[in-house]
């Protein structure tokens, strides 16, 4: 395993930590630029939160030495809800974002000019979790029920769901709940939202005071807003829109990041143990078994990808807009209210990492990922 990765502190600590960058090389980091010949070009990477494996493939690509391979020499940058990903992205302090997609075309129409460029989660993540009694079997359970959402722009799909429902909040008591399942725990919401490759597992890593074993997934209900009308696009990678088009090294460089990209992720679908590993190694809070939870449900959330890894449906992203445009949150307020540019994704740069890997031999659809099994443990230890 390559370990010649840097640790470095990156600017915009949060929750009371600084937050830790990694780069391939001791070069500096701070937006691309030319370089002269033999010299790797720096990149920067924003993360939308803190070191852990919803973004090991970015630090397998880092650790393998596969952003290196592709002349580059990328830090990445935590946040921890301190920094929004696509405003650093606009303000030139990142060369790529992550972030999901409602929450950028919310930014979009205020103005940030972006383009999502790769399409890495293919599948919804996020959840609501109820109690197997509660009687809550779907989003039209919600009617008259505490529902917990985090906010932040995290609670779009729930309210695009209500709204396919003809719910809203009127009718359903939407009450901000921490990023953590204690409120569901106590019994302050009726159903708590979690993501699949976090909240859930807390859930089971937690002993039921009534059994003193830990909770099963028998003891709950989940509905998946994957399966729901609301169901929209998550992780993507960011780019700025005006520097594809005007700056050609730019552009270029795009395709050499996405190509590492795609090795890194392809990396971690492979060597799932190993990927878990690296996200500890920089830094996650999350203990190990946690970790390794976290790493195999991402990995569900993106292979096998029918068309090639970060490739943008173009159904799933309509299905993303029209929920985006029929979501109200509980003040009223809409998230947006026109169709996003025709600018606001592209697949053209993604597609072209993907046909010069496949040419190399690289599996970037992954068609027969089998994910582990991971048993969770108390604590996550």
């Amino acid at each position: 395993m390559n370990r010649s990765s840097a640790l470095r502190l990156a600017a915009g600590a949060s929750i009371g930590a600084a937050a830790l960058a990694l780069s391939s090389c001791s070069g500096a980091g701070g937006p691309s630029s030319a370089e002269s010949d033999g010299e790797l070009t720096p990149v920067t990477l924003q993360l939308q939160w803190l070191a852990q494996a919803q973004f090991s493939g970015y630090y397998a690509a880092l650790d393998q030495g596969f952003f290196a391979d592709e002349g580059l020499d990328v830090e990445i940058v935590e946040s921890g809800g301190d920094i929004v990903p696509q405003d650093a992205l606009v303000n030139g302090d990142a060369d790529y974002a992550i972030a999901w997609v409602p929450k950028v075309l919310g930014s979009i129409e205020q103005g940030a000019d972006v383009t999502n460029v790769a399409q890495i989660f293919q599948r919804s993540g996020t959840l609501q979790i109820a109690w197997a009694d509660s009687g809550i079997e779907s989003v039209a359970d919600f009617e008259g029920k505490r529902i917990g959402s985090w906010g932040f722009g995290n609670e779009w799909e729930i309210f695009a769901a209500m709204a396919a429902e003809g719910l809203d909040a009127s009718s359903v008591e939407v009450i901000t709940q921490s990023f953590d399942m204690n409120a569901f725990l106590s019994g302050d919401i009726d159903a708590a939202q979690a993501m699949t490759y976090n909240e859930y597992a807390l859930l089971l890593e937690t002993v039921d005071p009534d059994t003193g074993e830990l909770y099963q997934p028998d003891d709950f209900t989940v509905v998946s807003y994957e399966e729901t009308a609301g169901a929209m696009l998550q992780d993507a990678i960011w780019a700025d829109t005006e520097r594809l088009e005007s700056d050609e090294k730019y552009a270029d460089t795009t395709v050499k990041f996405l190509r590492a990209v795609i090795k890194g992720w392809a990396y971690a679908r492979d060597n799932v143990e190993e990927a878990a590993e690296l996200t500890v190694e920089a830094g996650s809070a999350w203990p190990p078994t946690h970790e390794l939870w976290m790493a195999n449900e991402t990995n569900k959330l993106i292979w096998p990808a029918e068309n090639g890894i970060g490739h943008i449906d173009e159904a799933a992203w309509d299905r993303t807009v029209d929920g985006a445009l029929s979501a109200v949150n509980e003040q009223g307020a809409h998230l947006i209210t026109a169709e996003p540019p025709a600018g606001a994704y592209s697949n053209d740069y993604i597609d072209e990492a993907i046909s010069g890997l496949e040419d190399e031999g690289v599996d970037v659809r992954g068609e027969s990922f089998e994910p582990v099994e991971v048993v969770p443990t108390e604590g996550g230890e």
